[in-house]
Protein backbone atom coordinates (compact mmCIF):
# COMPACT_ATOMS: atom_id res chain seq x y z
CA UNK A 1 0.00 0.00 0.00
CA UNK A 2 1.64 3.22 -1.06
CA UNK A 3 0.69 6.51 0.13
CA UNK A 4 -0.18 9.82 -1.86
CA UNK A 5 -0.15 13.47 -0.71
CA UNK A 6 -1.12 16.52 -2.36
CA UNK A 7 -2.02 19.98 -1.92
CA UNK A 8 -4.32 22.36 -3.46
CA UNK A 9 -5.44 26.45 -2.64
CA UNK A 10 -8.99 27.81 -2.21
CA UNK A 11 -9.38 30.97 -3.82
CA UNK A 12 -10.11 33.71 -1.34
CA UNK A 13 -13.49 33.25 0.41
CA UNK A 14 -14.53 30.39 -0.46
CA UNK A 15 -14.15 28.32 1.94
CA UNK A 16 -16.88 27.64 3.13
CA UNK A 17 -17.72 26.80 -0.27
CA UNK A 18 -15.02 24.00 -0.28
CA UNK A 19 -16.57 22.44 2.64
CA UNK A 20 -19.98 22.51 1.77
CA UNK A 21 -19.07 21.01 -1.87
CA UNK A 22 -17.69 17.56 -0.24
CA UNK A 23 -19.85 17.61 2.90
CA UNK A 24 -23.00 18.00 1.23
CA UNK A 25 -22.76 17.57 -2.33
CA UNK A 26 -20.12 14.60 -2.74
CA UNK A 27 -21.03 12.42 -5.71
CA UNK A 28 -21.08 8.84 -5.57
CA UNK A 29 -19.91 8.31 -8.36
CA UNK A 30 -16.53 9.70 -7.21
CA UNK A 31 -16.88 7.18 -4.37
CA UNK A 32 -17.20 4.41 -6.84
CA UNK A 33 -14.09 5.79 -8.63
CA UNK A 34 -12.11 6.12 -6.01
CA UNK A 35 -12.96 2.07 -5.03
CA UNK A 36 -12.03 1.31 -8.83
CA UNK A 37 -8.47 3.27 -8.78
CA UNK A 38 -7.96 1.15 -5.44
CA UNK A 39 -8.07 4.34 -3.09
CA UNK A 40 -8.48 3.97 0.37
CA UNK A 41 -8.01 6.03 3.94
CA UNK A 42 -8.77 9.29 1.78
CA UNK A 43 -9.30 12.27 3.87
CA UNK A 44 -8.58 16.02 3.20
CA UNK A 45 -7.07 18.68 5.43
CA UNK A 46 -7.61 22.33 5.71
CA UNK A 47 -5.28 24.97 6.98
CA UNK A 48 -6.36 28.61 6.28
CA UNK A 49 -7.12 28.25 2.16
CA UNK A 50 -4.35 25.46 1.39
CA UNK A 51 -6.23 22.13 1.53
CA UNK A 52 -4.10 18.90 1.91
CA UNK A 53 -4.95 15.15 0.93
CA UNK A 54 -3.87 12.09 1.69
CA UNK A 55 -4.65 8.96 0.38
CA UNK A 56 -3.73 5.00 0.43
CA UNK A 57 -3.38 3.57 -2.88
CA UNK A 58 -3.37 -0.23 -3.01
CA UNK A 59 -2.42 -0.83 -6.65
CA UNK A 60 -0.07 2.07 -6.04
CA UNK A 61 0.24 5.87 -6.47
CA UNK A 62 0.87 5.91 -10.15
CA UNK A 63 -1.94 3.06 -11.02
CA UNK A 64 -4.58 5.22 -8.35
CA UNK A 65 -3.56 8.49 -10.37
CA UNK A 66 -3.35 6.95 -13.96
CA UNK A 67 -7.05 5.58 -13.12
CA UNK A 68 -8.43 8.76 -12.21
CA UNK A 69 -7.26 10.95 -15.23
CA UNK A 70 -8.52 8.35 -17.69
CA UNK A 71 -12.26 8.67 -15.94
CA UNK A 72 -14.49 11.02 -17.26
CA UNK A 73 -15.86 11.70 -13.48
CA UNK A 74 -12.70 12.97 -12.25
CA UNK A 75 -12.91 15.07 -15.44
CA UNK A 76 -16.64 16.46 -14.29
CA UNK A 77 -15.36 16.66 -11.21
CA UNK A 78 -12.54 18.77 -11.49
CA UNK A 79 -14.77 21.08 -13.80
CA UNK A 80 -17.14 21.23 -10.51
CA UNK A 81 -14.30 22.59 -8.92
CA UNK A 82 -12.50 25.05 -11.14
CA UNK A 83 -14.17 27.77 -10.04
CA UNK A 84 -12.78 27.85 -6.17
CA UNK A 85 -9.69 26.45 -6.46
CA UNK A 86 -6.03 27.32 -7.26
CA UNK A 87 -3.47 24.38 -8.27
CA UNK A 88 -0.29 25.30 -8.30
CA UNK A 89 1.86 22.64 -10.69
CA UNK A 90 5.43 22.42 -11.13
CA UNK A 91 5.80 24.34 -14.80
CA UNK A 92 8.10 22.09 -16.28
CA UNK A 93 5.90 18.75 -15.72
CA UNK A 94 2.51 20.38 -15.57
CA UNK A 95 2.01 18.11 -12.48
CA UNK A 96 1.66 19.07 -8.76
CA UNK A 97 4.83 19.47 -7.08
CA UNK A 98 5.40 16.52 -5.10
CA UNK A 99 5.08 16.17 -1.22
CA UNK A 100 7.62 14.09 0.08
CA UNK A 101 7.63 11.52 3.19
CA UNK A 102 10.13 12.99 5.66
CA UNK A 103 9.00 10.76 8.54
CA UNK A 104 6.68 7.75 9.75
CA UNK A 105 6.04 6.17 12.89
CA UNK A 106 3.92 3.15 12.48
Amino acid sequence: MERYVWRNYIKEGMEKEYIRRHNEGFWPEMTELFHECGIHNYSIWLVENEVIGYMECEKGVEYALACQQASEVKSRWDEYMKDILVRKNDPDTGKPYPIHQVFLHP
